[in-house]
């Protein structure tokens, strides 16, 4: 096959690929993007509701579930989330911590897309959108095909994602090249995502602070009641942990001793209805659903201990997840012990790299998948 000879083609132009190809091309690498859709970054464009919740603070290895918990470490160590941040303040993009060590853009998620695009510029790089790749073979050096010309170059990044949010183009591109590749890929599913109830309570838009638990894995932020199910941070983070089957435990009231309170209110307010009293502590909607009538003074203490332990245990076995769909990242993927940490490249494939998201490493929320796209990218392009 014949085409352009570049040093570096890098497939994905997402937060991954040109975070690698900015790197290559630092280093005097002559670096190609190919990217099928009609713009680049489209997933860094819609996170954190368009500010783009670009890294963590708090990112370290213990922040990631992957078949081999060490592989992180070097990639997160060797480009930091104080390297990232470095870079946005060079490029006088303001921004602010939110929550929980997570950091946002005070205005766009395109002032972050922009800044990439312009560290590429700066050193070289050529981007291009809109190519579908046919195939892709190696010989002495890779031959690329698409559907605008062929393509030649020594290495080869797929930087191409996971299969989460599909309508924003995701797919298998890279686990399946991977795979022709002769390397293997850990099973796949849907992370960082809401979960279904098989019979979910009338309870949707109702919003409260709890501790999500699954097995010895606890997250404490919001948990949001759906039409089908349950959402917010917590549940995002708990399904990263969760497998059909499973039962989840969840405090609605993690600052409170639940028992003291139900049992003060009975000698303070014996006249009160229940229902009232839990919604002192509890969104009133929530309180009508947990609470039959009566006053408080017809409870018996057993009673309200039993309650008291629903609101600090409730039990739920979630019936499955809102799927790719509605999934922030995709859990697994290239399997780690085909790939170099340090380079990110195929044991078995010289010239063959995979970063980001299409690697069997996955984040908590916030920030976390960014960081270790950054991170995995620029050991990459250090490689190359």
């Amino acid at each position: 096959m014949s085409g352009a000879l570049f040093d570096v083609v890098v497939v994905g132009g997402g937060a991954a690929g040109l975070m690698c190809a900015i790197r290559a091309g630092q280093r005097g690498r002559r670096v190609l993007v190919l990217d099928h859709a009609e713009k680049v970054g489209k997933k860094i464009l819609i996170s954190g509701g368009g500010r783009c919740n670009f890294t963590n603070l708090e990112a370290r290895p213990e922040a990631y579930l992957s078949a081999n918990p060490h592989f992180c470490k070097s990639a997160l160590a060797r480009y930091t989330q104080h390297d990232f941040i470095a870079l946005v303040d060079r490029h006088r993009i303001a921004w602010h911590e939110k929550t929980l060590g997570q950091l946002f853009c005070d205005g766009s998620a395109r002032q972050i897309v922009a800044m990439l695009l312009a560290e590429c510029a700066a050193v070289g790089v050529d981007v291009r959108v809109g190519h579908r790749i046919t195939a892709i073979e190696k010989a002495n050096r890779f031959s690329l095909r698409t559907d605008k010309g062929d393509f030649r170059a020594s290495a080869v990044v797929l930087a191409t994602g996971g299969l989460s949010i599909p309508k924003m183009g995701a797919t298998g591109f890279a686990h399946d090249t991977a795979r022709r590749f002769g390397l293997a890929v850990t099973e796949t599913r849907p992370a960082l995502v809401p979960l279904t109830l098989p019979n979910a309570p009338d309870l949707s838009g109702v919003s409260l602070d709890v501790v999500a638990r699954c097995g010895r894995t606890t997250f404490r932020e919001a948990m949001l009641f759906t039409h089908r199910g349950l959402s917010g941070p917590a549940i995002l983070q708990i399904s990263s942990y969760w497998r059909e089957g499973r039962e989840l435990s969840i405090d609605l009231l993690p600052d409170l001793d639940a028992s003291a309170f139900l049992k003060d209110r009975k000698r303070s307010r014996p006249k009160a209805e229940l229902r009232t009293v839990l919604a002192e502590v509890v969104p009133q909607r929530l309180a009508q659903h947990l609470a039959a009538e009566g006053t408080m003074a017809e409870r018996r203490d057993k009673d309200l201990d039993a309650l008291a332990r629903r609101l600090k245990d409730w039990r739920v076995t979630p019936a499955g997840t809102e799927g790719y769909a509605k999934a922030e990242v995709t859990l697994g993927g290239v399997d780690t012990a085909e790939l170099s940490s340090r380079t990110m490249e195929a044991k078995k494939v010289s010239g063959l790299h995979v970063i980001g998201e299409a690697v069997d490493v996955t984040g908590w929320l916030g920030g976390y998948n960014f960081q270790w796209a950054w991170s995995s990218g620029w050991v990459a392009g250090d490689a190359i």
